[in-house]
């Protein structure tokens, strides 16, 4: 079964937040197997202010970022639902990060998950990031859901 989700259906999957929220909508999900969620990236975001004035360049770390968060919504949406209220996700590991090309305004990040295994709260996710077509950023991540007072 493939689905897609706008914001809102986002909104209900992730706790994050604006200026942290890095999914603006999901193209596909295959519970169980992978996710295609995208990122238009504007000029507006906060953190090209300094990242870098006069040539603003996504940081890397948010790509990784938004791949994480693709990860979640695939992670709940395999356990067939919304996360719980005192659900915590951690993003526990990267692995083989490489990055291929920057990542600037007006580009749409495309960011594919691929569910490798799951295992007593643990997923581990192989991931990349495209931009027309073109992979500009791929890894391998562990993240791992818990309840808030085991954080």
């Amino acid at each position: 079964m493939t689905d897609a989700m706008d914001i809102a259906q986002v909104l209900e999957h992730l706790p994050h937040r604006y200026p942290f929220l890095l999914i603006d909508r999901v193209r596909t999900i295959e519970p169980g197997k992978r996710i295609v969620a995208l990122k238009n990236v504007t000029i507006n975001e906060p953190f090209f202010e300094g990242h870098f004035p006069g040539r603003p360049i996504m940081p890397g770390v948010l790509i990784l970022e938004a791949m994480a968060q693709a990860a979640g919504i695939l992670v709940f949406r395999t356990q067939g639902g919304k996360p719980e209220a005192d659900s915590v996700y951690y993003l526990a590991g990267i692995d083989k990060a490489r990055f291929k090309r920057p990542v600037v305004p007006g580009d749409q990040l495309e960011l594919e998950v691929i569910l490798e295994r799951g295992l007593r709260g643990v997923w581990k996710f192989s991931c990349s990031a495209r931009v027309d077509g073109g992979v500009v950023c791929e890894a391998e991540m562990l993240c791992s859901v818990r309840k808030a007072a085991q954080a």
